[in-house]
């Protein structure tokens, strides 16, 4: 019977100590502060390089009114239409297989680096035309590979020879603008890192060897603008408008600058003034002045324009 009252105090003991530990643990737990969000690094930026004034850039616009049904549906053989005569334009081919073998070889492995805002994300139409093109130049299916958020994962990105960027042009709650310079940060594991400062040092991604002097072709899908927002995720359609463009370039500097440059000025027509960016897109200026990677200076981008001009803004 002693035996019997000596377990019976025992067990209880330690269930009072379990619930003792337990509460202190507890106690423990609601006193600890939440640990704050890690928030990306400031990057260091390089010194400003010396930019030589000779350096012109060349960028395509190319419209068609035909590119979008009334409810705002894609085209698809107007389209490619406008790739072609795009690609044509910028690499002054008489014919687009000519600029499209100028771009790309056989012996490359070709990644297109696409595009997946839920909202305006870049048109499959445009993704597969892009692919049916390169595999005309030579390239098989089995070596070509279309993918945003997957490209480190993707192993055709891992051997890629041949990037070809693009994207749809909108206003970005970080960077001002969601840019062909921006489209790269998926190459990066913690794309958050360069969010920074208004994701100023943005140029930096285009000196990943993963990147790094792959890219043939950048183009900016300005089909259906996004010209104003402030949010993480924002989008309103009245804040859209059908432009029904594609701008194309070798340098994604130019580019950007080019659809900086619409959006300023769709932006003065809806406002009726100056209304600038809720984030200012100075990635773009600083691509130039600090990485060398393109030109940022409009009076040095030689503008072709391809289409119908009505309301074309720039």
């Amino acid at each position: 019977m002693k035996k019997r009252r000596e377990k019976e105090i025992s067990r209880r003991d330690f269930l009072a100590g379990v619930a003792l530990a337990g509460a202190a643990g507890m106690s423990v737990a609601c006193d600890k502060k939440p640990q704050p969000r890690s928030r990306p690094e400031e990057r260091p930026l390089p010194k400003s390089k010396k930019i030589d004034t000779n350096v012109r850039a060349r960028v395509v616009l190319v419209r068609d009114e035909r590119v979008l049904d009334a409810a705002g549906n894609v085209n698809p053989q107007v389209l490619e239409r406008m790739l072609d005569d795009g690609v044509q334009a910028l690499f002054e081919n008489p014919q687009p297989e000519m600029a499209w073998a100028r771009m790309i070889r056989p012996e490359d492995t070709v990644g297109i680096k696409s595009n997946a805002w839920r909202f305006i994300p870049t048109p499959p139409e445009l993704d597969q035309a892009i692919r049916q093109r390169v595999m005309a130049a030579g390239v098989p299916a089995e070596r070509i590979a279309i993918d945003d958020r997957g490209v480190l994962e993707n192993p055709v990105f891992g051997k890629a020879t041949a990037l070809i960027n693009v994207r749809t042009l909108r206003t970005h709650h970080w960077s001002g603008i969601g840019s062909c310079i921006k489209n790269y940060i998926m190459f990066h594991p913690r794309p958050y890192d360069w969010h920074a400062d208004s994701c100023a040092g943005l140029a930096g991604l285009w000196d990943m060897p993963i990147v790094k002097g792959k890219t043939r072709l950048n183009i900016q899908v300005a089909l259906t603008p996004l010209f104003h927002g402030k949010g993480p995720h924002h989008y309103q359609a009245r804040y859209t408008w059908p432009y029904k463009g594609l701008l194309l370039g070798e340098d994604p500097v130019a580019v950007d600058a080019t659809a900086v440059r619409l959006l300023e000025a769709k932006r003065r027509e809806f406002f009726g003034k100056e209304q600038p960016f809720a984030v200012e897109p100075k990635h773009v200026r600083i691509a130039e002045e600090k990485f060398g990677l393109g030109v940022a200076d409009t009076a040095r981008i030689d503008l072709h324009k391809i289409g119908f001009e009505a309301g074309s803004l720039i």
